[in-house]
C-alpha cells in the first residue's frame, strides 16, 4: 500500500507545483485553494508512504516524479520549452531515484 500511496504523493505534487504558476503569486483564488490541496495531498500521502518506506527512497521519488511530471505537464500545457538538456537533465534524476531504489530497499 506504500507504493500507492507515494504514487498519489506524486501526483498531488505534480498539482502542487502547476497551480501555482496559475495562483499567479496567489492572487487567484481558485489556482489558490488548488495550489494548498496539493500541498496537503502531497505531504500527506508522502507521509503515509514513508510509514513502510524508508525516507530515503521515498523522498526522493516522490520530489524525482514531481520533477519529471512538472516538466512534461509545463511543456505540454503552459508551452514550456523541452530542450535537450532538460531531458538529459530529467533522465539523470531518474537514473539517480532508480540508483537509490535499487540500493535502498
Amino acid at each position: 500500500m506504500a507504493w500507492v500511496y507515494l504514487a498519489a504523493a506524486a501526483v498531488f505534487e505534480v498539482i502542487f507545483a502547476l497551480s501555482m504558476k496559475y495562483a499567479d503569486g496567489f492572487t487567484k483564488p481558485l489556482p489558490t485553494a488548488i495550489t494548498i490541496i496539493g500541498v496537503i495531498g502531497g505531504i500527506g500521502f508522502l507521509t503515509m508512504a514513508m510509514r513502510d518506506l524508508p525516507v530515503s527512497v521515498a523522498y526522493p521519488i516522490w520530489t524525482a516524479v514531481g520533477t519529471l511530471g512538472t516538466v512534461l505537464l509545463g511543456y505540454m500545457f503552459l508551452q514550456e520549452p523541452l530542450s535537450f538538456g532538460k531531458v538529459v537533465s530529467a533522465m539523470a534524476i531518474v537514473g539517480g531515484v532508480a540508483g537509490l531504489k535499487v540500493t535502498g530497499t
